[in-house]
């Protein structure tokens, strides 16, 4: 996607589905942000909330804590991430008993990062799940949960073609994934792209386009780099000059991030994923030029009348 001017959607009126990801705080000030930006988030009203999983199960337990506060505390449907990494089969299974026995009913499966970290080569547990189409039959034999997984639009780093990457959803979908959601991109001609690809294959589940708001461009870029997704040159120019004025940065982040979403919904795209890396308020006026409203954006009138 080259740079559009900005303007208003010519499908505004449009209903647009949402959902957002968060990962799990590491210390009270981080929780306190997390639940902060739920609660500014949730009066949206997102199909779910999914909560990441850290490399090896590295955050399993605030992962699962994470998630059922959520079923305990809100009306959100939550999403739990589960990987095949550094666990046998019996441990990741008693895992996902635990979530469906505190009322998660979605998992987001992966197969995982290398135990060695991105650029080592990825070795299955012994006793583990080799990849995440096993991991999705598994978790579809102990229960009854909507199965999301991921997509790749410009090709998962460690396969050797579109077309391999194109096999491996065939086999977690054949395994019971009911939803696709892709890595994030900033072109939006390589989503659509890489959807008609997968349609031609014959794979008829949502596949959703994740979207990443630039809170912090250098952030960003190295994400990208890991991730082997491209950051166009007009993106990076977008940000050039800028590295120590926040205030600009947040308003350039807004536009380029409206661009992009307003641009996806005008090209027939109903459903989005927001990568909000626990912040909210970037998220927050996006999903508003989207059209959604919630009981928050009520609140300044009801206090005028």
């Amino acid at each position: 996607m080259s740079p559009i001017a900005f303007r208003p959607s010519r499908h505004s009126t449009r209903p647009v589905r949402v959902s957002f990801e968060f990962f799990p705080p590491k210390t009270a000030e981080m929780e306190a942000n997390l639940w902060s930006a739920i609660e500014r988030l949730a009066p949206l009203g997102p199909s779910f909330v999914s909560v990441t999983y850290g490399a090896g199960g590295s955050t399993r337990e605030r992962t699962h804590n994470t998630v059922a506060r959520i079923v305990r505390e809100t009306a959100l449907k939550p999403a739990a991430h589960l990987t095949c990494v550094a666990a046998t089969r019996d441990e990741v299974d008693d895992v996902v008993r635990s979530y469906w026995d505190a009322g998660v009913r979605h998992v987001v499966a992966l197969r995982g990062d290398p135990v060695g970290g991105l650029g080592t080569r990825y070795e299955p547990h012994p006793g583990g799940y080799e990849q995440t189409c096993d991991l999705v039959a598994a978790i579809r034999r102990i229960g009854d949960f909507e199965v999301s997984v991921s997509a790749y639009p410009e090709r998962h780093p460690e396969t050797a073609s579109l077309d391999a990457d194109l096999d491996a959803l065939q086999a977690k979908v054949d395994a019971g994934a009911t939803r696709a959601i892709t890595q994030f991109f900033f072109d939006n001609d390589l989503y659509l792209r890489f959807l008609d690809r997968v349609r031609a294959r014959g794979i008829d589940i949502p596949i959703v386009p994740g979207i990443l708001p630039v809170q912090n461009f250098k952030q960003a870029r190295s994400f990208a780099e890991r991730a082997g997704a491209t950051i166009p040159d007009w993106l990076a120019q977008r940000f050039e000059g800028l590295e120590g004025d926040v205030e600009t940065r947040k308003l350039i982040a807004a536009a380029v991030a409206a661009e992009q979403v307003l641009d996806l919904v005008d090209r027939g795209v109903g459903e989005l994923h927001f990568y909000t890396m626990n912040r909210a308020d970037l998220v927050y006026a996006i999903c508003h030029l989207l059209g959604l409203r919630g009981q928050l954006a009520d609140e300044p009138a009801r206090a005028a009348a």
